[in-house]
């Protein structure tokens, strides 16, 4: 077995808190290092734990999740565990630096732990309503991945690339998708990163889901 995965709960429910944490301790590769019940506690514990993760609601008292996802994911991934699905605060969570968003009653046990697993070593995960949410907030008459890379600077290859990052697709599945290698994936991320002003998947998504760059490269 590998390294345990450090993971934060910041809800301000003691209910969903528990419930969190029994799913995941059933995994048996993620340790719970605290449980916060608003944004300033949850600050807090996550600079005393260093959590690789940590699971954030968005509505709680004092400071609420989306005013300390930016913070928060300087140091940790950020999966957003919330009921809400709001297309405004799901796309402000994953531009602020959020790795994933999940809507409670869309997931299982086994879900959520595997969920928690790909977003700490950095996967972007949506799950449908989150996604559906990003989808509605885009334009009437989506534009298909070669026709809008190039409003981002992208090349049709990184377009394509970056279409499939928002899909959920590992690097590995991408590669094999596209037939490169993962060292040549890789390079490409780093790229469409770059162009997109984006340091995570969560935001490259956020920003290749949303609407145009006001100006081109």
């Amino acid at each position: 077995m590998g390294d345990m995965i450090k993971a934060l709960i910041v809800d301000d429910s003691a209910i969903v808190r528990r419930g969190v944490r029994t799913l995941l301790e059933l995994d048996g590769c993620i340790e719970i290092v605290g449980e916060a019940g608003d944004g300033d506690e949850g600050l807090r514990l996550a600079r005393e734990t260093a959590p690789d993760i940590v699971l954030l609601d968005v509505r709680m008292p004092k400071r609420d999740g989306l005013s300390i996802v930016g913070e928060l994911a300087r140091g940790s991934r950020v999966l957003m565990l919330t009921f809400s699905d709001e297309s405004r605060v799901v796309r402000e969570a994953m531009a602020a630096g959020a790795t994933g968003y999940l809507v409670h009653g869309t997931f299982d046990a086994d879900s959520l732990a595997a969920t928690v697993r790909s977003a700490a070593a950095g996967m972007a995960a949506l799950s449908g309503p989150a996604l559906t949410a990003m989808m509605g907030s885009a334009t009437p008459a989506p534009l298909t991945a070669h026709e809008k890379g190039p409003q981002w600077g992208l090349s049709l290859r990184q377009a394509e690339v970056m279409e499939l990052i928002s899909q959920g697709r590992s690097n590995r599945e991408i590669a094999k998708e596209l037939f490169l290698t993962e060292k040549t994936v890789k390079n490409h991320i780093n790229q469409i990163f770059t162009k997109l002003d984006a340091s995570n998947r969560g935001q490259a998504i956020a920003a290749w889901l949303g609407t145009a760059p006001t100006s081109t490269p």
